[in-house]
């Protein structure tokens, strides 16, 4: 497949992704509090962030779609970072019941300003619909061809506010491969759609770069990575942010 042609020139988004389903033991950096999330938010925000990616935790640590700590978490990073949109998760794994998911979704008080919807799981159009109706933006997440395929006969589709197009944790040399081939099928179906590309792990700063040569949007964060570009452990968010800098240009 050739080469995926470059978006028209624009400032690329860099969106701090928080937390994600790592376990709060897994870096000194993530918490289960609302207020330090919060504040490590902030941080990020002025490290050059210009959106924050969370997954609220109930008190366990645990990812959740409850109306109350949902509420806790958006009304703590709005306090935190005030005009900077806020986005969370709405994965299957913190509830794989669909109807007990969008029951949970409909209970919420306090909206994000977008939510990821992952198009390969189960109830991802009605997930998106349920979004959608109550003015909540859609992420729509592609990991996959199932996904791709699911999200190109969706009923929701030309109105997502952006394709996050998720690279797994895989060696640096296969993702150029795997992005463009994702990236181009996009394109076919929605040819201005927003595309945020991003990576986890081995591929997420690989990933970063790629979408900077592409002049895509992207993402960084304790969620997708725990280690600086040298291999360093990342103290929090917002130095990894910074370090997204040196790959990232105002165009």
């Amino acid at each position: 497949m050739g080469a995926v042609p470059a978006e028209p020139e624009r400032r690329m988004l860099v969106q701090a992704c928080l937390n994600g389903a790592r376990d709060v033991t897994e870096h000194p950096g993530l918490s289960a509090d609302a207020t330090l999330a919060a504040a490590d938010a902030a941080r990020a925000v002025a490290a050059g962030a210009q959106e924050i990616h969370v997954h609220p935790k109930d008190a366990e640590g645990r990812d959740t779609l409850d109306a109350d700590d949902v509420a806790t978490w958006l009304r703590a990073l709005r306090s935190a970072c005030p005009g900077v949109p806020i986005g969370v998760t709405t994965g299957a794994w913190i509830e794989p019941d669909v109807e007990r998911r969008l029951a949970s979704m409909a209970e919420w008080t306090e909206l994000p300003d977008y939510a990821s919807v992952n198009w390969h799981e189960t109830g991802a159009d009605r997930v998106a619909a349920l979004l959608l109706s109550r003015g909540v933006g859609v992420e729509a997440g592609i990991w996959d061809s199932t996904g791709l395929e699911a999200w190109s006969s969706s009923p929701s589709r030309a109105e997502c506010t952006r394709v996050l197009i998720e690279l797994p944790d895989e060696a640096a040399e296969v993702v150029r491969r795997h992005a463009e081939g994702l990236i181009a099928h996009v394109r076919l179906d929605e040819p201005s759609m927003p595309i945020l590309l991003h990576g986890e792990e081995r591929s997420a700063w690989p990933a970063l770069t790629l979408a900077a040569e592409l002049r895509l949007d992207t993402r960084i964060g304790l969620e997708d990575t725990l280690t600086l570009p040298d291999g360093r452990s990342a103290p929090d968010n917002a130095a990894l942010v910074r370090a997204a800098s040196g790959f990232t240009t105002v165009y």
